[in-house]
């Protein structure tokens, strides 16, 4: 008896077909025995696999990518004659043996003549030669008839079999293996039959028996029979699924036709997408720049047809497929031109084909599935990626439910197209959270009200119904902050029974189930009304889209699961679908809370609420181009077309006030330190009335534990304060050449001169006047003016920021581009006004990102080594979703140094495991690590979290000395415990769930002390996750690891958003060192590394602070450029205030003299409170209740007559707003 084994991946939807052809073979050729798995099989019947190997004949594998399984198969197949492996990683691929016909390891390339015919076979450019291949495939086996050799001949054969098993099927696949039995195995079979034919494209119909070759046949025919007034919407479909005749692809045309679409399906094998869309697909659009004589697709076939939109079943990149995730994005910019030839919307919407539905709808989508859907179509620009279905069993089910919202979504965007400019109702959905704050009308980095009266204005000239416009924007705001207040406005309100009627039974107790009724959430209701508010110009309507929470609570939702969001938050998004209509919406700028919503992490069902409230609207969401970690969950849950915007200017801080005069009297001592020695006593002065001395401690006294005062200064030698004089002296250099985010962006607006010498300046570092006027000029003589000419020109092209807004909402198709920011990732994140992405989460961390992070761990290891006298046992490594995308995994590159383990990348340069290195490489004992997930970077890098699991697993189970490995050593304490998942070492919030919740206690100041928020932090980040974890809860573990961290670092990703500037580090980093300090009962050593620049040495917390307080918050330009932001400027300045609270909160930070400049810049400046107070009142308010907080928590040491004055300014400031005065 001789035995094929056959084992496929990502079809265990087709086992069965795959059984039946093994039966069919053993019927006819008895002495035959065909058995059948599929790679789950590999992790649920290990032994029974082991033993058919190890009795095989012929291994047959297709499909098989992981890199686990790979490894078990290659070392269990390699013994076996005949080794047949298709379409799978190269490593197994490499197996491939027929004869005289071997891959190898090494592979030479085929035989001269082979090369000569797959020449013949493609168009000669580098995206056709895939789909070349595959013709070649077809007739290769005749041709090579003719070319004698045996090698040649076993490589016909290894063809022959190929084109068996590509032409699909039950009969063909018997044939493949009656072919093998009779060449090799010296087995007889009567008569084996030729290759039941398919064609390797074509279109197909439920009601039409056989195959159409072109798209103008298949209208031809759909005009005799059907109707073809309707939208036609190309669908690309796997041939292989065709073939084998699976039910969901007569179930998803039969569904487009119901939902009045003409579906075009058009089947491929998965790498000639391109190729259909490029040369049988045409638009209006396409057919009009033709007509002008702009042609980008000069192989457009006669036989194309018009369609309107296009969707894709595959995934994958649109050029080469599955094969063309081996080049991670190689191909993008061919995929972007023919996409933008076309320019009409292009989405993704299959069946999960590797995951049951099951799991993806109480765990999301994951692993290599979501890659495939999301993560590789995103690069082309792809939106509205829709889960159809998935696997229940060994079947394919799609969901109903799904199939509408997928169709519903094609016709809005359609109609929105045919829908002319001056009939088109669009809504425009401002923020306002937290509320009370002076929060309402901005978005991060963004000048709301400016950009958005240069948006009205861009859409009148299109030809929209706007109404009169306003000449200043922040008029706008203040009529839609007015109409938004129930207790002021009474327009535009909605009854509690109709949204009762739009909602339906089951979503309505779904919401009455945590808000008791509809009634009695009490935010914006008024007695059975639920007040929407907004502004209508024209057909355009804004409004502020509704808090999240309740009152004391407003982001309430974003952190429990279960909850939904409350009755007048559904009736908003309701009332735009179903009474207002709007075409589309536009979130505008940084960031909403509807893609926060409770529901999947990633895949949107029937039961996640962000596809609730959106529905089939068309949502295109501004968003800053610098964040592709927080946007992905805008494109992903929220349908958002991504349209970025630069980040504003940058500024250096310079010195100012103070520190100015300090430079000035220390660079004068330091001309003749002897003849200028006079000057002491007013440079010691000054060091201690700035806080320069907490910046840069006098070691000196330190050492002998004499406080740095006046007097005490005196005792120590002139050559010591000369010395110390000079290191204040470059500090402030430092301080000086600090890089800062100069005010706010306008959409669509080119900086000016003064503004692009920020840009320049920040870029180059080292930018003379006369290079940036040669820039100016256009005087490219080297590369370096080359490339500022570059950087100017795409700076330029800001106004494609409203060209894409109003393309997008013209229905056309936006093109995308990576998110990154200029200094990290240079030009190539310009220009902006694109449908930013993030990139491939299988390719890192990168060769460079991996090398720096490496140096940045092992100079963490030196300082503790130098302060402490011995390693850390423990390292808290921060992951989030932004600086791991924008760095390529830098993080991950510390983690790993820290834990000992390289990248171990797969034939396609996939990274595949992370892999221990032998302690005498390392140079350091194995640190263990408690990783501390961002919700981003939790629900984005799946494979990477497997990956990382897997690494302290065995970090943790190999055999080494406890004093060389504490992972091991902390391991085999919790297992003697009895703790199960003793290894586990990746903690976040509960699973669907965002954030510490830290920074919400210290926004609404409900806390009494630090042990409230080091509880809450813990308690928000208990939950594991991993191969085994899915979010358990492992206190005992986190505890541990808290317990026995001595060190905390972090990346900060950008000049934008630094540790003073937002509210996540301190809530998440800072809430981190609180907990481990409470634990352990010692400092935490914690240290930021700054990615943006070329230093890789961690600097510690409290550096960091003053560093950034004298640089922006404290600094005169910083605060200026703000204040001329207006409202958005001043809500900016507020929320520095807070975070200083928020420090001061978790790392104790309090410096008396942050507070004191703090107060003289903006409270007790006249001019500047004023600008404040006039601008947004209600941030003025919150800059003086903060410093009121400080005071109160003991943060600041206030001089009573300064208290006093905060005091009168907070009650006249709270009167007004509240109508007092």
């Amino acid at each position: 008896m001789k035995s094929i084994v056959l084992i496929v991946g990502f079809e265990t939807f087709n086992r069965n077909l795959y059984r039946q052809s093994g039966l069919l073979a053993s019927s006819k050729c008895p002495d035959l025995e065909v058995k059948v798995f599929s790679d789950k099989s590999l992790t649920s019947e290990p032994e029974i696999v082991e033993q058919a190997l190890a009795t095989a004949d012929v291994f047959f594998a297709s499909l098989i990518f992981d890199y686990d399984q790979v490894t078990w198969l290659r070392q269990r197949a390699a013994q076996i004659p005949i080794r047949l492996v298709f379409e799978s990683a190269l490593e197994l691929m490499s197996l491939t043996r027929l004869g005289e016909f071997a891959i190898g390891d090494k592979p030479k390339g085929m035989p001269k003549p082979i090369q000569f015919i797959l020449s013949k076979f493609s168009s000669g450019k580098e995206e056709d030669k895939l789909a070349g291949y595959l013709s070649f495939l077809k007739t290769g086996p005749k041709l090579l008839k003719f070319i004698p050799a045996k090698k040649v001949q076993d490589l016909r054969n290894w063809l022959i079999i190929y084109g068996y098993w590509n032409a699909g099927g039950t009969e063909n696949v018997a044939a493949m293996c009656w072919v093998i039995a009779q060449k090799y195995l010296g087995l007889k079979v009567r008569e084996i039959p030729e290759v039941i034919e398919t064609p390797n494209k074509g279109l197909l119909h439920p009601d039409y028996q056989g195959y159409f070759l072109t798209p103008q046949e298949y209208l031809a025919w759909y005009k005799k029979n059907k109707s073809l007034d309707k939208p036609v919407v190309a669908v690309l479909l796997y041939r292989k699924h065709v073939i084998s005749k699976l039910p969901y692809i007569n179930q998803l045309i039969r569904h487009f036709e119901t939902a009045n679409l003409i579906p075009l399906p058009v089947f491929i094998n998965g790498v000639e997408g391109h190729t259909i869309v490029r040369d049988w697909l045409t638009t209006d659009y396409e057919i009009q720049q033709r007509k002008k004589g702009i042609i980008e697709t000069p192989s457009l076939s006669e036989d194309a047809v018009t369609v309107d939109a296009i969707v894709s079943t595959i995934g994958f990149p649109l050029v080469g497929g599955p094969a063309g995730s081996m080049e991670a994005g190689r191909q993008v910019e061919v995929a972007k031109r023919i996409l933008s030839a076309k320019n009409i919307p292009y989405l993704i919407a299959a069946p999960l084909l590797i995951q049951d539905i099951y799991s993806w709808t109480r765990q999301g989508i994951g692993g290599l599935q979501s890659v495939v859907l999301y993560a590789l179509p995103e690069l082309d620009g792809a939106i509205d990626t829709i889960p159809l279905g998935g696997l229940v069993g060994e079947t394919i089910y799609l969901i109903p439910e799904r199939l509408q919202r997928l169709t519903g979504r094609l016709n809005s965007w359609i109609k929105l197209h045919k829908t002319p400019p001056q009939e088109r109702k669009i809504a425009i959905i401002l923020y306002g959270f937290p509320p009370g704050y002076g929060a309402v009308g901005t978005a991060a980095l963004l000048n709301v009200p400016r950009s958005l009266v240069k948006f009205l204005q861009a859409l009148q000239a299109q030809g929209y119904h706007v109404g009169t416009i306003p000449e200043d924007g922040e008029e706008i705001i203040q009529k839609v902050k007015f109409a938004d207040d129930e207790n002021l406005s009474k327009q535009n309100r909605l009854s509690i029974e109709t949204l009762e009627n739009w909602l339906g039974y089951l979503l309505t107790s779904r919401i009455e189930k945590h808000w008791k009724s509809l009634k009695d959430a009490g935010i914006k209701t008024v007695g059975n009304q639920y007040h929407l508010g907004g502004i209508e110009l024209g057909n355009i309507w804004i409004g502020v889209q509704p808090p999240l929470g309740i009152a004391g609570d407003p982001m309430r939702l974003m952190f429990e699961k279960d909850l939904t969001p409350h009755p007048q938050y559904a009736a908003f998004y309701q009332w735009l679908q179903k009474d207002f209509k709007t075409d589309a919406i536009i979130h505008f700028g940084m960031h909403g809370t509807v893609e926060w919503l409770p529901g999947s992490p990633l895949g949107n069902t029937g039961y996640s609420w962000s596809d609730i409230l959106l529905g089939d609207l068309p949502n295109l969401y501004i968003y800053a181009a610098n964040n592709p970690s927080e946007s992905i969950l805008a494109k992903r849950r929220g349908y958002g077309v991504l349209i970025s915007h630069n980040v504003p200017p940058y500024g250096r801080a310079g010195l100012y006030k103070e520190l100015m005069i300090l430079r000035d009297l220390i660079a004068e001592f330091r001309e003749n330190p002897e003849k200028n020695y006079a000057l002491r006593d007013s440079i010691l002065q000054k060091i201690i009335d700035t806080g320069i001395s907490k910046d840069c401690p006098f070691l000196e006294a330190e050492k002998q534990g004499i406080e740095f005062t006046l007097e005490n200064a005196k005792l120590f030698s002139r050559y010591a304060l000369t010395d110390y004089f000079v290191k204040v002296y470059n500090y402030l250099q430092i301080v000086e050449q600090r890089l800062f985010s100069s005010g706010l962006h306008t959409l669509g607006t080119a900086p000016n001169q003064e503004e692009l010498k920020g840009y320049l300046d920040a870029y180059f570092t080292d930018l003379s006047e006369r290079e940036f006027q040669q820039i100016l000029a256009d005087e490219a003589t080297n590369e370096k003016l080359k490339e500022g000419i570059a950087i100017k020109n795409l700076l330029g092209q800001n106004s494609e920021e409203l060209t894409n807004l109003l393309r997008g909402l013209n229905g056309e198709y936006v093109p995308p581009a990576p998110g990154g920011d200029l200094l990290r990732d240079g030009a190539g994140v310009l220009p902006t006004g694109r449908n930013i992405h993030a990139l491939d989460p299988y390719r890192m961390p990168s060769p460079a990102a991996y090398t720096r992070g490496r140096e940045i761990a092992k100079k963490l290891l030196e300082q503790n080594l130098t302060e402490k006298g011995k390693y850390p046992e423990t390292v808290a490594v921060l992951l989030w979703g932004l600086d791991v995308i924008k760095t390529k995994g830098e993080s991950l590159g510390i983690l790993l140094e820290l834990v000992g383990a390289e990248p171990v990348k797969e034939g396609t340069g996939r990274i595949v495991r992370y892999e221990l290195k032998p302690l005498g490489e390392i140079g350091h004992p194995r640190i263990d690590i408690l990783a501390n997930l961002s919700g981003i970077f939790r629900d984005t890098f799946i494979n990477i979290i497997e990956l990382l699991d897997d690494l302290m697993q065995r970090a943790a189970e190999i055999e080494e000395s406890e004093n060389d490995n504490y992972i091991r050593k902390h391991y085999l304490a919790l297992k003697s415990q009895g703790i199960d998942n003793a290894s586990a070492r990746l903690f976040s919030n509960p699973a669907g769930d965002f954030g510490s919740l830290v920074n919400d206690q210290v926004v609404e100041g409900n806390w009494d002390n630090d042990n409230e928020l080091a509880k809450t932090w813990e308690k928000r980040n208990v939950f594991s996750y991993g191969r085994q974890d899915k979010g358990q809860a492992r206190p005992e573990v986190l505890q541990q690891l808290l317990k026995t961290s001595e060190s905390i670092i972090q990346e900060i990703d950008s000049v934008e958003y630094g540790l003073t500037d937002i509210q996540e580090y301190y809530g998440n980093t800072g809430g981190l060192k609180l907990a481990a300090e409470k634990q352990s009962g010692k400092p935490v050593m914690t240290s930021f590394v700054e990615s943006f620049s070329n230093d890789t040495t961690p600097r510690k917390l409290e550096e960091v602070l003053r560093l950034e307080y004298r640089s922006k918050l404290l600094n005169p330009k910083w605060a200026n450029a703000m204040v001329n932001q207006g409202s958005g400027g001043a809500y900016e300045i507020s929320q520095r205030m807070t975070a200083l609270i928020g420090w001061g909160g978790t790392a104790n930070f309090s410096d008396d003299w942050v507070y004191d400049q703090a107060a003289d810049t903006y409270a007790f400046d006249a001019e500047m409170a004023e600008k404040l107070r006039q601008a947004n009142p209600e941030a003025f308010r919150n800059i003086v209740g903060r410093m009121l907080e400080a005071q109160g928590r003991g943060f600041w040491q206030a001089d009573p007559d300064k208290l006093e004055k905060l005091q009168e300014l907070y009650q006249l400031t709270d009167e007004k707003l509240e109508g007092v005065t």
